[in-house]
């Protein structure tokens, strides 16, 4: 109940389901919708890195990424996007 609205994600998104050839896109777009403050999780079967990367160095400083789990099969990030 006292949760913020940065603890408790506004979606999940289950990278896997996504056809590779527009996941990046797709994910990219949820995260583009999110309001200030607001939290996507992000459930994919490897280490998001290269996405994460692609994400700073795009858009500097907009989003603040925390690790839920570190596989090894199942890794999970909340990314934030800064008030």
């Amino acid at each position: 109940m006292g949760d913020s609205p940065s603890t408790v994600p506004a979606v999940v998104i289950h990278a896997p389901v996504i056809p590779p050839r527009v996941r990046h896109e797709t994910i990219f777009a949820v995260f583009e919708a999110l309001p200030a403050g607001h939290t996507a999780l992000l459930v994919n079967d490897h280490d998001p890195k290269p996405l994460i990367y692609q994400l700073e160095s795009e858009q500097p400083g907009v989003f603040a990424i925390e690790y839920v789990e570190r596989g090894p099969e199942r890794f999970a990030i909340h990314v934030t996007r800064k008030a």
